[in-house]
């Protein structure tokens, strides 16, 4: 795998087309942690995806890490698949946090990913797009059946909805905020 501006690009638009598939995921992990934490969340709209999409690899020093996990992801399959499944996980969760930003909402992500990667659908059109979609997989590689896919798509879902606005607790200032001296 060779990094560069280019490819780095390309992997933003691959994950700005997974939206249809993102999206619902997000919207799924966040109904179901609503009701766990009986909280109100807000849903994620595709553009509101994008969005945040276009602010993550917008950080160069993020966007390359992003875009190598979601590379590797995306090639990865292992003959047999089951002796690959631990490294699906560890790329997986090194993205979702990634994803997911700095201290507390790292771990979030992580851990929110193995949530995602239980509850994403089985259905692999879904997963990988129907057969021709090019909004799947606007780069035009066809990735049905890599191993690595259902967990970059519950790495994407687990970060971006652990960065996006939407819960209570990240929308105000934290009562453990301890003012500067001066202040």
């Amino acid at each position: 795998m060779e990094l560069t501006p280019e490819t780095v690009a390309a992997e933003r638009e691959w994950v700005r087309g997974r939206a249809e598939v993102v999206v619902p995921l997000i919207n799924r992990v966040r109904t179901d942690l609503e009701e766990l934490f009986d909280a109100d969340v807000e849903t994620v709209s595709e553009d509101r995806y994008r969005e945040e999409v276009d602010l993550v690899f917008a950080d160069g020093d993020v966007a390359v890490n992003v875009a190598a996990l979601v590379g590797l992801l995306r090639e990865l399959d292992v003959q047999g698949d089951y002796p690959g499944f631990v490294v699906d996980e560890v790329l997986g969760r090194e993205l979702a946090g990634t994803i997911g930003g700095d201290q507390p909402l790292r771990l979030l992500g992580e851990a929110t990913f193995h949530y995602a990667d239980l509850i994403h659908p089985a259905d692999t059109d879904l997963l990988t797009g129907a057969e021709g979609d090019e909004a799947a997989d606007p780069t035009g590689d066809d990735d049905h059946g890599a191993a690595g896919l259902d967990d970059l798509d519950a790495a994407l879902a687990a970060g971006f909805q652990t960065r996006l606005p939407g819960w209570g607790w990240t929308d105000r200032p934290s009562p453990f905020d301890v003012p500067r001296d001066g202040d």
